[in-house]
């Protein structure tokens, strides 16, 4: 019984990211945004909590104002690695590329750090090392993948 209890949440998790990813990648922009803007409501308080996610906050480059984005990535010592799948319309990444100072909240910490945006970087080689779910996701909806490398600062003082 507990065993069908484990397959059928696996399932269920497994068909809601592949439905998520193939609607991003099919439906209309607009509907697209939409819908990103409701569900990235939900994610964020996880994002920087839960193992494999955590949230990149980057500076307006318009305002100026802080812009909290949940990803998933993986922290390896004073680096954190993450891949943006839709690298030309995402508005995170034109922030990094405007000011590449960033801050990552990852395993309940907030750190300062870096960001580089690695377009030649093998982006799909770079998604098997990390957060499964979210690689499965980014693996099919990603049209134009980038690998982002964010170098904390070497103090690694934790920021509240």
């Amino acid at each position: 019984m507990a065993r069908r209890v484990v397959i059928a949440a696996i399932t269920s998790v497994f068909v809601f990211v592949v439905g998520s990813a193939l609607f991003e990648r099919l439906a209309p922009r607009r509907w697209v945004i939409a819908y990103q803007r409701a569900f990235m409501a939900l994610y964020r308080p996880l994002a920087g909590v839960v193992p494999g996610w955590a949230v990149v906050e980057t500076s307006g480059r318009r305002t100026g104002q802080p812009r909290q984005t949940p990803v998933g990535g993986r922290l390896c010592g004073d680096t954190f690695w993450l891949v943006v799948g839709d690298r030309s319309r995402s508005q995170y990444v034109k922030n990094i590329e405007a000011d590449p100072t960033v801050r990552v909240r990852a395993h309940r910490h907030w750190y300062t750090g870096t960001a580089h945006v690695l377009v030649h970087d093998n982006a799909r080689h770079r998604l098997m090392t990390m957060n499964p779910i979210n690689s499965v996701f980014i693996w099919i909806a990603g049209t134009d993948l980038a690998t982002i490398r964010i170098d904390l600062d070497p103090d690694r003082q934790h920021l509240r």
